[in-house]
């Protein structure tokens, strides 16, 4: 169940990449993710106000967001930390997909499960095995390849500062990974969530009226989008099955990761049906490369 659950994840993080590419067209970066916020904390307002009105609507269920270790501050400052960690990543990864072609910016962001094995091998003491070394080097070869089929497009993977957003929107993303592991030992899925989106929205707000909102007659002017809502429902479902398969005890995380990666095949798609970007038969190769040294890393795994 718990693999299954992480398909669906990744189903629903291909279309949120692709709501996100819709939404920024034309558009103002920072109050689009700020409504991204918005909306993810009013999915999970009952959440939260079950946790903070005492009334049990969710006790001894799997949506229950309390089980002991979340009444104390620590738990609190846990998740802000992760809030501040996420949104970083987040912030690069919006500016990063406005400038970038959906087809690129997608196998990048793929490369995510790299850096945590190789973060956990740093930091946890994990040692990579000969499927996942040849799995990593595959994984890189990929991103020379993509970087190559970027030219093609005029984009210059070494000076090009949305390459480097994108870059570091993935750096940033498998430090939350491995924060992740670190924090799960210790708090419920749902307190993570709820609380993870309430502290990212007053961040954001923050964000919004101190670097935004007075330069925004300088700038990109905000628009609405119908696309912008969906950018939080299909976040809060896919991280809604990525904690839920997490919370299962057979689960597997490095695992997990994997399967979450192959979003990039959704949101490649999108990007040629919907948006209609070039230089498809090259990218469809370097996405293949990367695929199969995703698959040796699952392989090392097994």
């Amino acid at each position: 169940m718990w693999l299954a659950l992480a398909f669906i994840s990744a189903t629903f993080l291909g279309f949120y990449d692709t709501s996100k590419k819709a939404s920024l067209k034309d558009n103002a970066v920072l109050p689009v993710l700020f409504l991204n916020t918005v909306f993810s904390t009013l999915i999970f307002s009952p959440f939260l106000l079950d946790y903070i009105g005492g009334f049990g609507w969710f006790t001894d269920t799997f949506l229950d967001t309390a089980s002991g270790a979340e009444s104390s501050l620590q738990a609190h400052l846990l998740v802000v930390l992760k809030a501040f960690i996420v949104l970083s990543s987040w912030i690069c990864g919006y500016f990063g997909l406005k400038h970038l072609p959906l087809t690129i910016v997608g196998p990048i962001n793929a490369t995510r499960p790299v850096i945590v094995l190789v973060g956990a091998m740093l930091i946890f003491g994990e040692r990579l095995n000969a499927y996942q070394w040849i799995g990593v080097l595959i994984s890189l070869s990929s991103i020379f390849l993509m970087s190559r089929a970027g030219k093609k497009e005029n984009i210059d993977f070494r000076s090009n500062r949305w390459i480097w957003c994108v870059a570091a929107a993935t750096l940033m993303g498998a430090v939350s990974g491995l924060y992740d592991k670190h924090i799960m030992k210790s708090l419920s899925p749902m307190f993570v969530q709820s609380w993870f989106n309430l502290y990212q929205m007053i961040i954001m707000a923050v964000v919004c009226a101190l670097m935004w909102y007075p330069r925004r007659h300088q700038t990109t002017p905000f628009h609405w989008s119908r696309a912008i809502p969906l950018i939080s429902i299909f976040i809060c479902l896919a991280d809604f099955a990525y904690f839920t398969s997490l919370n299962d005890p057979d689960s597997m995380i490095s695992v997990v990761s994997l399967v979450r990666r192959s979003s990039v095949i959704i949101s490649f798609i999108c990007g040629v049906i919907i948006f209609k970007e070039r230089n498809i038969k090259a990218k469809v190769l370097d996405l293949a490369l990367l695929l199969a040294g995703m698959a040796f890393i699952w392989l090392g795994t097994r």
